[in-house]
């Protein structure tokens, strides 16, 4: 069975998660990508055999079409990439293959869209409005405090809190002149606790998988900093996302879903990934479950049924888990980090993988893109976990020149 992986880079949750899934599964993969170099380089070692790596405008689902229809027939198209679900949901479709909804793969990647949508069907009403290229921010008029981000932005890029309009305007002025062209989303700010609920579905039925607490930076960014597992979210609030899942159409395959809960028990969705959790989560999550997680995510795209009871044994999983981000607090050179580390100690076990590799020099980005790795550990005792991950910081050194 041939298997199509949309992917615009070869990240931890491909090479470590999806291609091994794969070939357990005995699938065929080729992988459809804009730059082949650097796949063909991560998937040049891997212990099995590497799948195909061919070019193609993967943003442009016409193109992915035209290749599918000259190439092996396929047997699922599948991406875990924020930015392709949409399109890889239109190739499926037009093969009679089980596939997303795209409609609600494009409401959540444009969270303008989204917002409309979850107002139409009276699911949430939050003051949002778009901000076109060169168009006046005081011509929004928002409630203060508000967020600012880009209407399709990932990883926490140039979402900032701002605190009344003349902040507005020079926070906007500065993300379009990064991003140009960009079209940004002006909102209400969402206040509360941030968790996440991770779901997947078959077409027929969805499990709850659990989901997480999250520790974000302090205000005006947006940094996730820890993520700490929930095996249950009270069945009031995820009922409510739930039903606004359903109000966005999101059924088949893993979901991602931030939310608040707010001091009257609201829950309020702050955006919808319409993909596996990542930053090293997707893993995370398949150690705490025991599950074959990302065998279950590639074979509900190959229209197989999964286990009637897989939400309740993953809601009662007795492990706990912390995945902290190690962070850098300027710009400059990589120039002193450990290695991939792995180890099993006092019932927990820890891995670290570098996110920047030594010798390189980034920007002080203020977002997710800020990661010079990840430390997960799982354990039975959210102490024991949590011992574990601040006994590997203290023992290591990172250290970025200016």
């Amino acid at each position: 069975m041939r298997l199509y992986l949309l992917a615009l880079n070869p990240t931890d949750s491909v090479t470590d998660g999806f291609l091994p899934a794969a070939d357990r599964l005995g699938l065929d993969v080729t992988v459809l990508t804009d730059h082949a170099g650097p796949h063909l380089k991560a998937y040049a070692d891997l212990p099995f055999t590497a799948p195909e790596v061919l070019e193609c405008d993967v943003r442009d689902f016409r193109a992915v079409i035209s290749l599918l229809s000259r190439h092996h027939a396929p047997d699922a198209v599948f991406s875990n990439s924020d930015h392709l679900q949409t399109q890889t949901a239109l190739a499926a479709e037009y093969f009679g293959l089980p596939a997303k909804d795209w409609k609600a793969a494009l409401r959540a990647k444009d969270k303008g869209q989204l917002r409309r949508h979850l107002a139409l069907t009276g699911q949430d009403a939050v003051w949002s409005a778009e901000l076109a290229p060169g168009q006046d921010p005081a011509e929004l008029d928002p409630p203060f405090p508000c967020v600012v981000k880009p209407r399709e932005g990932v990883a926490s890029e140039d979402v900032v809190l701002v605190a009344d309009a003349a902040e507005l305007a020079a926070r906007c002025r500065k993300i379009q002149h990064r991003r140009a062209g960009a079209t940004l989303v002006v909102e209400e700010f969402l206040e509360g606790p941030l968790c996440t609920l991770e779901t997947l579905g078959d077409g027929r039925r969805r499990h709850v998988l659990g989901g997480f607490r999250t520790r974000l930076s302090p205000p005006p960014d947006f940094i996730e900093e820890v993520l700490e597992f929930v095996p249950a979210h009270p069945a009031a609030v995820v009922g409510q996302v739930l039903a606004q899942l359903d109000a966005i159409g999101v059924g088949l395959g893993a979901c991602h879903t931030e939310f608040v809960v707010q001091p009257d028990g609201r829950a309020r969705i702050i955006e919808v990934n319409y993909r596996a959790i990542g930053d090293q989560c997707d893993l995370m999550l398949a150690e705490i479950l025991g599950v074959p997680l990302f065998e279950h995510i590639l074979s509900v795209h190959l229209g197989r049924e999964l286990p009637a009871d897989l939400g309740e044994s993953c809601t009662a999983t007795p492990r706990r888990a912390r995945n902290e981000a190690v962070l850098a607090d300027r710009a400059g050179v990589l120039t002193s980090a450990p290695g991939p580390y792995d180890e099993e100690r006092d019932g927990v076990r820890l891995a670290y993988r570098p996110l920047r590799p030594l010798g390189e020099r980034h920007e002080h980005y203020r977002t997710n893109r800020d990661y010079l790795g990840v430390i997960w550990a799982v354990g039975t005792d959210q102490g024991a976990v949590d011992t574990a991950v601040a006994r590997f910081l203290a023992a290591n050194r990172w250290e970025v020149t200016p």
